[in-house]
């Protein structure tokens, strides 16, 4: 059973009565220890600081020994290298013996490992030079001088390391001394500290499943309504947190709901629409008789209208499917180059009765990738669309692909009028669009980008925006090759 937060408030109250008993204790004890703990503090910080100097000392001339010894090849020099490693290794092993800091004792490993390396680079230019070997002097030096940077680096991180938990031991004793003293002097001062320290744990215990529900009524805001909300709370905050559960699970069902409702609608939809524009068409082909110049004039725009809302249908259709995971993709190896070329294909009447400008770059040498043609088709139809119907008359559409870091990148650059950084989060979410300061306002509907993400996530890729307000956007997808 939870505490509710009145019995923690009092429970918390009675433990500091409680521990008040021992802090008289406590504090005559801990002054009692701190000149000793000190003393050994420093002592042990000294002795590492020795072994560390030595080290350094010892590593250095090794660098020197071995550098001589591939000059001359002296074996004297050799002799001298190992005694120096002898050296090294027992200042090593020495202070691996003293360290008490687990950053420290980790620290040190990392130094022992460089310095193996730099040990087996010195024993792989030995071996070159004794069996005459051909090699890369330069190449072994500038790895040698890597790792003995990173040997000193290392030695001069161990020394601040040192040095830090030394003035932290010593900071604490101190403030451990200073609490007994003023614990000894009198009990106020203690209480206040110790009742400073169970409101703040108490505290914790109620500000931090708040800001756990805050942050899950920011996810509901997005549209994430996963009832995984579990709290260790006092009761009322959890209480608080199932009606959050519930009310999840209610917005869920409604989401899924109004899901199935725009894929029903939608599949109602198609057919009626597919009907009218085929009977468009047999009329605009003069099966009903003789059509005037305004009456074809009126059937094309229903036709095209017919379309358009078609195309919308499809829309719904197909991102009501992604939503639920019922979407089939038939992938196979196959080039981005001619998809692309096909998509710009289609679009540039469009960009020609704007005197948009579309052109294609680095489209050649691409490598094969696994994909579902006709859906990577679709993403380069919606993105090049975009692109064509947010830039104005003049602009310039570009259109490039690479392969980088083992990825397929593809992106369609714009001259249009950009997107707000607020906005290039939620830009990919359905039904968002970028409000338009043009006179005649853009139609669509807010799903295009939505569809284009579902596909590329389906791809294993990634598909994300970069835009400048006013100096024009890029949108780019990656897919792994």
């Amino acid at each position: 059973m939870r505490l509710t937060i009145f019995s923690r408030i009092v429970i918390g109250y009675l433990a500091i009565f409680l521990l008040v008993m021992g802090i008289n204790v406590y504090a005559f004890i801990q002054i009692g220890q701190f000149n000793k703990a000190s003393q050994s503090s420093l002592n042990i910080n000294n002795r590492i600081n020795d072994f560390i100097d030595k080290m350094k000392d010892a590593i250095l001339a090794q660098v020197r020994y071995e550098r001589k010894f591939v000059v001359t090849r002296d074996d004297a020099l050799s002799q001298q290298f190992l005694h120096r490693k002898l050296d090294f290794d027992r200042y090593l092993q020495e202070a691996f013996s003293i360290i008490d800091s687990s950053a420290m004792k980790h620290s040190l490993i990392r130094t022992e490992g460089a310095y193996q390396r730099y040990q087996t680079l010195v024993d792989q230019e030995g071996r070159f030079l004794r069996e005459g070997g051909r090699y890369s002097q330069e190449e072994f030096k500038q790895q040698k001088e890597k790792v003995v940077a990173e040997i000193v680096e290392g030695l001069e991180k161990l020394r601040y390391l040192s040095q830090k938990n030394a003035q932290n031991k010593i900071r604490r004793m101190r403030e451990a001394g200073a609490d007994a003293r003023r614990l000894a002097l009198g009990m106020t001062g203690a209480l206040l500290l110790l009742g400073i320290f169970v409101f703040l744990s108490i505290n914790r215990s109620i500000t931090h499943p708040i800001s756990v529900m805050k942050q899950k009524t920011r996810e509901i805001g997005r549209g994430i309504f996963e009832s995984d909300l579990q709290l260790s709370s006092p009761r009322e905050l959890e209480e608080l947190a199932g009606a959050l559960n519930s009310m999840c699970n209610k917005l869920k069902d409604l989401d899924e709901m109004k899901a199935d409702f725009f894929s029903t609608v939608s599949h109602e939809l198609r057919t009626p629409l597919t009907s009218i524009k085929e009977g468009t068409n047999l009329l605009l082909d003069g099966v009903g008789g003789e059509v005037t110049a305004k009456q074809r004039r009126i059937l094309t725009i229903i036709g095209g209208e017919s379309n358009r809302l078609i195309s919308l249908v499809n829309d719904f259709l197909d991102l009501s499917k992604m939503e639920a995971g019922m979407m089939v993709f038939h992938f196979g190896e196959g080039e981005i180059a001619p998809l692309i070329k096909q998509a710009v294909l289609e679009i540039e009447p469009l960009a020609m009765a704007k005197s948009i400008g579309l052109k294609i770059e680095n489209s050649h040498g691409l490598p094969e990738i696994r994909m579902d043609k006709e859906r990577i088709l679709q993403v380069m139809r919606n993105l090049i669309g975009n692109a064509v119907k947010f830039t104005p008359e003049g602009g310039q559409v570009k259109v490039s692909s690479r392969f980088v870091h083992g990825n397929l990148e593809v992106s369609t650059r714009d001259t249009g009028p950009g997107i707000p950084q607020e906005r290039l989060a939620t830009i990919f979410e359905k039904f968002r669009q970028v409000p338009s300061k043009a006179s005649i306002p853009m139609k669509g509907s807010g799903l295009g980008l939505a569809i284009v993400r579902h596909i590329i996530t389906a791809h294993g890729g990634q598909v994300w925006a970069e835009s400048e307000f006013g100096k024009g956007s890029t949108f780019i997808f990656s897919l792994p090759a």
